[in-house]
């Protein structure tokens, strides 16, 4: 009954596809643009680009409308305490930067009946969603060093099993495509990823106790030190137990930039109206 079922599927997979092939094409192409953070050391401007990012993707156009999109993005994020224009911030003087590298999966829709060199409509707004999976490390500078922060578990997790450099994401924006010759179209979009971790900056909860830590070891004396800043402001340092990050429950991050792609479509297509 299973080997049925499973001969029925590919059947089904291969009659839908033979369907659709005349509507179907591909698009191949770059990114080029930059990438911005909202999280514990930016709770407030979801706006702010500070690195440059760029990348590749591959689109599956089903139609004029509906298409499968796999794109691999690499970018920075980055933000300081001293930075900021709030006095508890500017006290907390934490900073961090970290690479992101994002492989993701999204599912786009053309407001138009959309395909280069066919359809009469040269230019179409589109929204997207889907999933992804980025890759993170934050790191931050320290008297002219630069140290990880994830091995020295700055809010006492164990450094056993320290927080996941990796996170699930789901990326979620809009853009605006044009057909500006022949089968080449440009683009330009902006799209946010909502991480389900809250470590991207490594800020997340409390202020931790490591009174029970010799600070006369380096890897101690590091780790303390970057775990509350504030005493390199000349503040007291923080209350075990006092808030570190900002409480909320994932960091956020964005790309936005412009697409350059080329399509190649199928010998079937006919005009599109």
């Amino acid at each position: 009954m299973n080997s049925r079922i499973l001969r029925g599927f590919f059947l089904f997979l291969l009659v839908f596809n033979l369907r659709t092939v005349s509507a179907q094409s591909w698009d191949v192409g770059v990114f080029a643009g930059g990438a911005g953070y909202m999280g514990d050391l930016n709770p407030v401007k979801p706006y702010k680009v500070n690195n440059i990012a760029y990348g590749v993707l591959v689109r599956r156009n089903f139609d004029g409308y509906w298409s499968l999109k796999f794109s691999l993005l690499h970018g920075k994020i980055s933000a300081a305490d001293s930075l900021s224009d709030n006095d508890q911030q500017k006290t907390r003087n934490l900073s961090f930067f970290t690479p992101l590298t994002e492989a993701g999966l999204q599912l786009e829709f053309n407001f138009f009946n959309y395909i280069p060199s066919l359809s009469r409509k040269k230019y179409s707004p589109y929204l997207f969603a889907g999933g992804g999976l980025v890759l993170f490390n934050p790191k931050t500078k320290y008297r002219g060093e630069t140290y990880e922060l994830n091995p020295l578990s700055t809010e006492g997790q164990s450094q056993d099993n320290p927080y996941r450099r990796y996170a699930l994401t789901i990326p979620y924006g809009a853009g605006i495509k044009y057909n500006i010759f022949r089968n080449w179209t440009v683009g330009a979009e902006i799209g946010y990823r909502t991480t389900f971790t809250d470590y991207l900056d490594d800020v997340s909860g409390r202020y931790y106790n490591f009174s029970g830590l010799d600070p006369s070891v380096p890897e101690n004396a590091i780790r303390i030190a970057l775990a509350d800043r504030s005493p390199e402001k000349g503040y007291p340092a923080n209350t075990p137990g006092t808030q570190r990050g900002d409480f909320r429950m994932r960091d956020t991050y964005f790309f936005t930039g412009f697409t350059l792609t080329y399509t190649f479509l199928s010998g079937k297509c006919p005009p599109v109206q």
